[in-house]
C-alpha cells in the first residue's frame, strides 16, 4: 500500500455535537434502562457543571414529560428516571438488595463453618 495514501473521504463519520442537556438526558434513560435511578448529586461531578445548573437541567427535563422523579427514602435526595419506570426500577432494586444479603449471609456462614472445622 503507499504510504501517503488518504483515507476516503467519504467514509469518515461525522460526529452530531450533543448538548450537555442531551447527553444529560441520555445519561438518565440509558441508567433507568437498566435498572437504575439517577441521583442529581451525580450530575455535577460526572458533568462538569454546578449544582445549581444540574438542578435547571433537571427541572427542564422533568417539565418536558420523558422523566419523572423519586426521592430516596433514607437520604430524601431526588432521583430521577424514564417517565413510567418508577416502580420497575424500584422493585430491581429491592431484588438487588435482597440477593446482596443472601451473598452476604452465605459468605459468612461458609466462613464460619470454615473456621469452626479449623479449630476442631
Amino acid at each position: 500500500m503507499h504510504e501517503n495514501k488518504r483515507p476516503f473521504r467519504k467514509f469518515v463519520k461525522k460526529e452530531k455535537k450533543q448538548t450537555t442537556e442531551e447527553k444529560i438526558k441520555s445519561f438518565i434513560l440509558r441508567n433507568s434502562r437498566n435498572g437504575y435511578y439517577t441521583k442529581i448529586s451525580t450530575l455535577p461531578y460526572k458533568f462538569e457543571i454546578s449544582e445549581d445548573r444540574a438542578w435547571e437541567i433537571a427541572g427542564a427535563l422533568l417539565g418536558e414529560g420523558d422523566l419523572e422523579s423519586i426521592h430516596d427514602e433514607h437520604t430524601g435526595e431526588m432521583k430521577l428516571c424514564e417517565a413510567g419506570k418508577i416502580y420497575d426500577i424500584l422493585s430491581q432494586e429491592q431484588k438487588r438488595k435482597k440477593e446482596k444479603a443472601k451473598e452476604y449471609k452465605k459468605k459468612h456462614k461458609s466462613s464460619k463453618e470454615h473456621q469452626k472445622l479449623k479449630k476442631d
